[in-house]
């Protein structure tokens, strides 16, 4: 039986930092099993934050530019995680970090240039997952419904809550998922204004309260009435969102107090419509899980049709990282590692570019 040891790397559009899973992969049964061995999260410095923030403003020079300069970057924060952890790895699988996303002009970009990387790491890449999705049609994303598929199947529905919602089910005998919206993006917009990284266990959030204009104009968003496959990004929450939040008058703790409650409900409309027992068990992992007053509104939007299971520290944190290793993983073994029934591209398809140190 063949074993993998992956080192599985993500940046997601929170702009938190950059999540490094050392993970290894077995198959019995035509059954993935897996376990994530080793883990570290690097924050960004203000110079990563800024630069990745604004990439997309950039000409396409400059562009150029930091996408090599990050792919230096995180090569050799993988040279020195698996220094520090004394492993060894078949390959490193990177998700990069998306600087455009626009699959409705046939375009996305993840900066973290693969030779850059595997030059400075001195290891096999496999990177570049959602470039040949968008190629093929497809939204290029959301990716991780394939991990939800082959690793955690046994649950009704699976959400993640990074910067972006989404959410994975089977329907027909498919997986299906879809961006819903927001999670953690606009709330660390807000408590930056403060200084703060983010809103502790939602602590602030709880201390607010609703402002009715704001939540009415988040709920009339266009991209909410738009038809599936859909996806979204840092563009969206830059042009229709950032807005609608500075011309609010609201206090810190108002506005947070607000998106949680607006974030929780299209989560919950979204998924209702999905909805096909009266007994469901939800997945949920990424950042968001960690905020309780989230949770605790989630649930009460929800309703008692839906169990939450909120698995460990690590699960939670770490899953994006888990899935893009297993992903690479996939393209090893040329087996698919995008459902179109989730992007809506052609055709299924086996996505990665592989790149090999030359030095």
């Amino acid at each position: 039986m063949k074993e993998y040891k992956v080192l599985g790397m993500m940046s997601g559009t929170s702009l938190d930092g950059l999540d490094l899973a050392f993970c290894r992969f077995s198959k019995s049964d035509q059954k993935w099993n897996f376990s994530i061995e080793k883990t570290t999260a690097i924050s960004y410095d203000t110079t990563w934050k800024n630069r990745l923030k604004h990439a997309i403003h950039l000409s396409d020079k400059e562009h150029d530019t930091l996408d090599h300069e990050y792919g230096v970057w995180l090569g050799k924060q993988a040279k020195q995680f698996l220094e520090d952890a004394q492993e060894e790895v078949d390959f490193i699988a990177s998700h990069g970090h998306t600087s455009h996303h626009r699959p409705e002009e046939g375009f996305t970009f993840q900066l973290g240039n693969g030779q850059e990387l595997a030059n400075a790491s001195g290891q096999k890449v496999i990177c570049d997952f959602r470039t040949k999705d968008v190629k093929l049609g497809g939204q290029g994303a959301p990716l991780v419904p394939i991990g939800d598929h082959l690793l955690f199947g046994k649950y009704d529905f699976c959400l993640n809550l990074g910067g972006i919602s989404n959410v994975s089910f089977v329907k027909e005998g498919k997986r299906k998922a879809l961006d819903i919206g927001m999670a953690n993006m606009p709330l660390n917009h807000i408590t930056q204004k403060i200084n703060l990284e983010y809103d502790e266990n939602g602590q602030l959030a709880q201390s607010g309260k609703l402002l009715p204009e704001l939540k009415t104009a988040l709920d009339n968003l266009e991209y909410y009435t738009l038809p599936h496959p859909k996806s979204t990004g840092y563009e969206w929450f830059l042009a229709d969102v950032v807005p609608l939040i500075e011309n609010s008058e609201g206090s810190v703790p108002d506005l947070l107090h607000t998106l949680i409650h607006h974030n929780c409900e299209q989560i919950a409309s979204e998924i209702a419509k999905f909805r096909t027992k009266s007994n469901n068990t939800m997945f949920v992992t990424g950042g968001g899980a960690f905020n309780s007053f989230f949770m605790e509104t989630l649930q009460q939007k929800l309703g008692n049709s839906f169990t939450l299971k909120i698995p460990n520290k690590t699960l939670i944190a770490f899953k994006e990282a888990l899935v893009f290793a297993l992903m690479g993983v996939l393209r090893e073994e040329n087996q698919t590692n995008i459902f179109a029934s989730v992007t809506g591209a052609r055709e299924n398809s086996c996505s990665g570019e592989v790149f090999f140190p030359n030095v």
